[in-house]
């Protein structure tokens, strides 16, 4: 078929730009890879078509492979260690008691990566409406200290 290439990368355009309308970021590699059989196709322009089947499957594999291995896993390592970093030693009022071993909510001032409110865990108790201090982030749970406790 002649200008087999072209149909190829107008294909890896599509599926690239198809990837503005979902979002997942997945989708891209694939088109990445129909861009890369396209360049193949043109330079060598004898490739069968079952040829140009597996070079896509390899390089869309490829990509995507060397995106989730090594790109997406450092960047999501570099985000939540910036996160924690940022939040801990931030102030906040008890809304919901918290005791040991049993969560609480904590209310801040300004949203903490995107919620002013958030579920707390302490070692021991906390009445509501006393100040505590964030001391360490625990997937979705922070971990908090009162800031000055109150003597019974």
């Amino acid at each position: 078929m002649p200008n087999a290439w072209a149909y190829w990368i107008v294909g890896g355009i599509v599926l690239m730009l198809a990837e503005l309308t979902i979002g997942a970021f997945f989708i891209f590699w694939f088109g990445l890879g129909a861009l890369v059989v396209g360049l193949l196709l043109w330079l060598y322009p004898a490739l069968g078509f079952t040829a140009q089947i597996l070079i896509w499957i390899a390089a869309s594999l490829s990509f995507v492979t060397l995106w989730l291995k090594v790109f997406k896993q450092s960047f999501f390592k570099t985000k939540i260690g910036m996160a924690q970093e940022a939040v801990v030693g931030t102030m906040g009022l008890v809304i919901r008691e918290i005791k040991p071993f049993q969560k609480g909510m904590v209310q801040f001032q300004k949203p903490i990566m995107g919620d002013d409110k958030w579920e707390a865990l302490a070692d021991y108790d906390i009445a509501s409406g006393e100040r505590v201090e964030i001391v360490d982030v625990e997937g979705n749970l922070l971990k908090v200290r009162a800031v000055n406790p109150r003597r019974s």
